[in-house]
């Protein structure tokens, strides 16, 4: 559920992208994500973007590295489960295809 009032998407992405810290991209992403009901391309995007994000903070928050590379991972596996469930037309209802 989004806080903000009148913000885009985009806005929302770019200051996700903006974050230096683990926390900063946890609250970000949050404001980002799409609807529990949302479609598996939306949230294959999502997770895949949302990767990105968790990547590039590894390597600026040196602090908590190793959990941020888990968390790019875990997004990046998530987002490409539902590319290839798209791919071959078994996507699911919650979008992993199963």
């Amino acid at each position: 559920m989004r806080k903000a009032k009148h913000v885009s998407d985009e806005e929302l992405w770019r200051t996700a992208r903006a974050v230096t810290t683990l926390k900063d991209a946890h609250d970000a992403l949050v404001k980002v994500m799409p609807a529990p009901d949302a479609e598996p391309a939306a949230k294959r995007d999502f997770y895949l973007r949302s990767a990105e994000v968790y990547g590039r903070v590894a390597e600026i928050d040196r602090g908590h590295h190793h959990e941020a590379l888990y968390w790019a991972t875990r997004e990046r596996e998530k987002g490409e489960e539902i590319a290839r469930a798209l791919a071959s037309g078994s996507a699911g209802d919650d979008g992993s295809g199963r």
